[in-house]
């Protein structure tokens, strides 16, 4: 039994019109020919899919169960010659991440570079988002994947196991805290903050802690990036809240030392969340993969 590709496009072309020549025209082939390859395909495969009425071509109750099977065909056919496209440089493929501020700034960027260059058809768009709008960007679509702290509920995504982090604090040499191992937001609380701006999804994060503490951050001044706001607790102009991760090189680099937060919360696992494994594009699943690992 024989058929091909064209053959399943001229079926499901006529169910679509219920008419030979409309589909004829669609593809495009001559009448004669598609009447031709219709009737040579039936033969083959012992079955009638069409019934001819003066009303069009209508399906028979096996025709349907034949265009179901071709229409799932010719969309894995359709991905294939996609996926070839992507991977001989042809299409130029956009992956949507939403991530929060720990991940975006200090996790994402040491791992991200070796899967963009694994993959040069591959454009990234990194967002950042709070733990719950990231999970609500995948539900909706408006991202593909996402990075989120493990501690917030996950509801109706398909959630992995990403990376550990934790939230210390960073103070310059010879402050009072540079004295402790460990401490408490409530003690901390009693020095200036060097902050990051306020929209922030990390910066909201620390000020409501310290709102349940009704202590409110004393905010000296907002810089843009980790980098920026260790230069400046180097510089003794307060202390900040930061991922261990870059604020252990930033000890390796800068006159500033790293306390640890006793609270519960400084403890971040991180996970990736999906909406689900036939929702992604192939190289979606590739980049989860490579994440997960």
């Amino acid at each position: 039994m024989h058929f091909d590709l064209s053959d399943l496009r001229l079926l499901s072309a006529i169910a679509a019109s219920g008419s030979l020549s409309k589909a004829a025209a669609s593809i495009p082939v001559a009448v004669s020919a598609a009447s031709t390859r219709l009737r040579l395909f039936e033969e083959r495969c012992g079955v009638t899919v069409f019934t001819r009425t003066a009303a069009g071509m209508q399906l028979t109750p096996t025709g349907r169960l034949v265009l179901e099977a071709a229409s799932s065909v010719l969309g894995e056919a359709q991905k294939l010659q996609d996926t070839l496209k992507e991977l001989a440089g042809q299409r130029r493929i956009t992956l949507r991440l939403a991530a929060t501020t720990v991940t975006t700034s200090s996790l994402l960027p040491a791992v991200l570079g070796s899967f963009l260059a694994d993959y040069p058809e591959v454009d990234l768009q990194l967002t950042e988002y709070r733990s719950a709008d990231v999970m609500r960007a995948v539900l909706t679509g408006d991202c593909e994947i996402g990075v989120y702290d493990g501690s917030v509920i996950s509801d109706g995504v398909l959630s992995l196991p990403f990376r550990s982090e934790r939230l210390v604090m960073l103070v310059p040499h010879g402050h009072p805290l540079a004295e402790r191992e460990q401490t408490r937001l409530r003690d901390a609380l009693g020095y200036p903050f060097i902050g990051m701006p306020a929209e922030r999804a990390m910066q909201r994060f620390v000020e409501e802690r310290a709102m349940k503490l009704a202590m409110p951050l004393q905010i000296r001044v907002r810089a843009p990036s980790f980098e920026a706001i260790a230069q400046l607790v180097a510089q003794r102009a307060g202390i900040a809240m930061l991922p261990e991760t870059t604020a252990r090189r930033m000890e390796q680099e800068l006159p500033v030392r790293v306390v640890l937060l006793e609270e519960g919360w400084a403890a971040l696992e991180l996970r990736l969340c999906i909406k689900g494994w036939e929702s992604l594009s192939t190289h979606g699943r590739q980049l989860v993969s490579f994440l997960s690992q």
